[in-house]
């Protein structure tokens, strides 16, 4: 007896004619309304009486919601890997996830005239397979790095670009008959797809054993393989529903096999198939699987568990928080892997839903011999949301956002959600809430380290409007923190939240925002000790209704360094913010410059998806208190010198500075900008390694968010003087042994 223990799905084969095509679509609209999985069509792109089967699939997918859908087989001769591996990832996405690929070698394939031949050998089709899945593999691998590179006799790919990543993990099903190409199944396949009745030599028992040695010597687990059949047989009467009852029990017990697929060209068969075989098969091989105590398939490939990592329990992940677990090897692993800027390699990420599971995810990373990180989900800079080999846990489902009270501002939001949804959900209420300038960061680490968005001169920091936090301590309990429960916590989220917990949820209190006056003006940067200065002071003297941020990036091809200012004013009125923008105009030489009167939630939409770690960021900071010539003539140097591809200065200042410095963990609050520079290569990291300490010691203070280096002195400035001493006293309260120590690890007092 062979039993898999894959769940029993069944569907359809239907022949896509041209002269029935409105019968084909509601055929396979059909198959959905019965129940059944899986809706099929035969691939013969040379045959006229059919219509071309992957624009059926394609139409029959936005004609149905939920029946999974595959060719039977497509064929591969007539159709290149890298377009088809392409075309299926698409209609996935498309389709949410209702896509698989059956592949067969078919009859003909172009260009074999000149070898001489008519068709290809049963060898020659076998290689040029395994070589088709090649690419096709290599282009769904999103998340590797480099080009697809297969060099074949039949198929040839030379660096195609990867992607896009199917929605789903989309298996590869291979018609097959022959020893050779069933050995390929066991080999590289995700299923066995054959037709019942030209199963001839080997028979069913002898393929599934070539298919399964083949899988072993390979080091797979033969499981991994999904058995599909087209069946045969008539089904009209309640005689022929009995006998395919205990034909399809019998081959699912005893052959293995998961998937059943009936030819059916009329709506009878389909109903009786899809009402009255299914469920009875289903019912029969549960009952019989249950008695026998028989082991169901893993969820996981053979490959995909053997890319484990060490220190990680992972028979031990909490039942809660395991159905949504990602690991190396999982389809999904490519979306959680990595930060906006930097690639990552975790052994396990954990995306729990409620503060529930944060506790117990917290609770299980202690327990592990790996690093811990933890993410918002959304757009960060400094790269400490990864690691490699350790655990990291997502907040990304935590996304709620809840209005408690429309008259003072207050809402709940999760770590998770990000501020472009913020501040759509705010908008309808004429509230919003300062926090960067992409909507696309996650509320998490932006309101635990800072937030220096586009009102903070009139409204201060993102962190001095939350008012209460849940939080999730390393030992897994969970907590209020606010100024009358836990209010040294609560001072301690605020500026260095990363060390001493996880956020489950914030209070915070917006304020009145409607449209804005969003102002660009670009600048000819070729003398930057003279326009950096005049941008500051024309920032200082403004009220605080305006705030702006300048963006500069290195000449090139020639060409002289820019800056870019965007200038927000806190007003929809063209005449108070007219004679507030002439001060910008005067900087220095204009090479273009636009306003808008737009809504804020639109300043700050988001286009995010997921983060790929597409280079790698080296990142420093700093904040100043007044821009010097000095310090404009060591800026201009930086891009001069080639050590940075972009730069930026935020005003702060403002309302950030009515805040006493002991007021929270962030203590910054006499300077008036904050400074920032990236480097994205190696030459030109280490040009900016070589030229930063000058920068440095001309700044006061460092913004943790942009910042990418290490060590006790870059400690010091994020944190200065009685701010660390504090800090180091609660880390020895709240989490003695650093289970928190991703982000500027703080060490605790002794």
């Amino acid at each position: 007896m062979t039993d898999y223990g894959h769940s029993l799905r069944f569907g359809t084969f239907i022949t896509p004619s041209a002269q029935k095509v409105d019968a084909v679509v509601a055929l396979a609209q059909e198959t959905e309304a019965y129940g059944l999985d899986l809706v099929t069509f035969q691939d013969h792109p040379y045959q006229s009486n059919f219509v071309d089967t992957w624009t059926l699939l394609s139409y029959v997918a936005a004609k149905t919601s939920r029946v999974s859908l595959s060719g039977n087989v497509l064929n591969l001769p007539l159709r290149q890997p890298a377009v088809l591996a392409r075309a299926v990832a698409s209609l996935d996405l498309l389709s949410k996830g209702r896509v698989e690929l059956g592949l067969g070698a078919g009859a003909f394939w172009d260009g074999i005239e000149a070898m001489g031949e008519d068709k290809l050998s049963p060898g020659q089709s076998v290689d040029a397979l395994d070589e088709g899945i090649g690419i096709i593999r290599g282009i769904w691998d999103a998340g590797a790095a480099g080009g697809v590179r297969v060099d074949g006799t039949y198929h040839k790919a030379r660096g195609a670009r990867r992607g896009p990543l199917p929605h789903h993990q989309i298996g590869i099903w291979l018609g097959a008959y022959k020893p050779r190409m069933l050995k390929l199944i066991g080999r590289k396949a995700d299923g066995w797809l054959p037709s019942q009745g030209y199963i001839k030599s080997p028979d069913l028992v002898e393929s599934n054993a070539v298919i399964d040695e083949a899988a072993i010597e390979a080091g797979r687990d033969p499981r991994d393989i999904r058995r599909l059949l087209n069946i045969g047989g008539r089904l009209t009467t309640t005689d022929d529903v009995n006998a395919m009852i205990e034909q399809l029990t019998a081959l699912a017990l005893e052959q293995g096999f998961s998937t059943f697929i009936l030819p059916a060209d009329a709506s009878g068969p389909i109903e009786l198939f899809g009402t009255r075989v299914a469920p009875a098969v289903r019912e029969k091989v549960a009952a019989a699987r249950a008695a026998l105590g028989a082991q169901t398939a893993s969820t996981r490939s053979s490959s995909a568990l053997a890319q484990r990592r060490p220190g990680i329990d992972y028979d031990g992940i909490p039942k809660d928080l395991a159905p949504q677990a990602v690991e190396p090897g999982d389809h999904d692993f490519p979306k959680f892997r990595s930060t906006y800027i930097h690639k990552g390699n975790p052994g396990l990420v954990l995306r729990p839903k409620k503060a529930e599971e944060v506790s117990e995810a917290v609770a299980y990373a202690a327990r592990q011999s790996v690093p811990l990180a933890v993410r918002s989900g959304g757009h960060g800079i400094s790269g400490r949301e990864t690691n490699d080999g350790g655990i990291v846990i997502d907040l990304g489902q935590m996304n709620a956002i809840k209005l408690l009270d429309e008259k003072s501002g207050l809402f709940r939001v999760g770590p998770g959600a990000r501020w472009g949804e913020v501040a759509a959900a705010l908008a309808p209420h004429g509230l919003g809430m300062s926090s960067g300038d992409y909507g696309g960061v996650g509320v998490g680490g932006l309101a635990t380290a800072g937030g220096i968005g586009y009102f903070t001169r009139k409204h201060g920091l993102t962190l001095d409007h939350v008012q209460a936090a849940d939080v999730v301590l390393a030992d897994g309990s969970m907590v209020r923190a606010d100024r009358e429960n836990n209010a040294d916590l609560f001072w301690a989220l605020r500026g260095a939240g990363g060390n001493f917990g996880v956020v489950t949820a914030f209070e915070m209190d917006a304020y009145p925002v409607g449209n804005v006056v969003f102002a660009q003006i670009t600048y000819d940067l070729s003398d930057a000790q003279s326009v950096l200065p005049r941008w500051a002071e024309a920032v200082e003297k403004s009220p605080r209704e305006v705030t702006s941020f300048l963006s500069m990036v290195p000449g090139r091809a020639g060409n002289q360094p820019i800056a870019q200012a965007s200038v927000v004013i806190m007003s929809n009125d063209p005449e108070f913010a007219e004679p507030l923008l002439q001060p910008f105009l005067a900087v220095g030489p204009i090479l273009g410059s636009q306003a808008y009167i737009i809504p804020y939630a639109s300043l700050v939409e988001s286009s995010f998806d997921c983060h790929d770690g597409a280079g790698k960021l080296v990142g420093h900071s700093g904040l100043l208190t007044t821009l010097t010539p000095d310090i404009a003539r060591s800026m201009g140097a930086l891009l001069d010198g080639g050590a940075t591809a972009m730069m930026q200065i935020r005003a702060v200042g403002g309302a950030v500075n009515d805040v006493a410095e002991d007021a929270t963990a962030y203590a910054h609050r006499h300077q008036n900008f904050s400074f920032n520079v990236a480097a994205f290569s190696k030459g030109m990291e280490q040009r900016l390694e070589a030229m930063w300490p000058d920068m440095a010691g001309q700044l006061d203070g460092l913004y943790t968010s942009f910042e990418t280096g290490r060590g006790p002195d870059l400690l010091e400035k994020a944190f200065p003087g009685k701010t660390l001493t504090r800090l180091r006293q609660l880390k020895a309260k709240y989490d003695p042994a650093g289970l928190f120590n991703a982000n500027f690890p703080i060490p605790p007092a002794a």
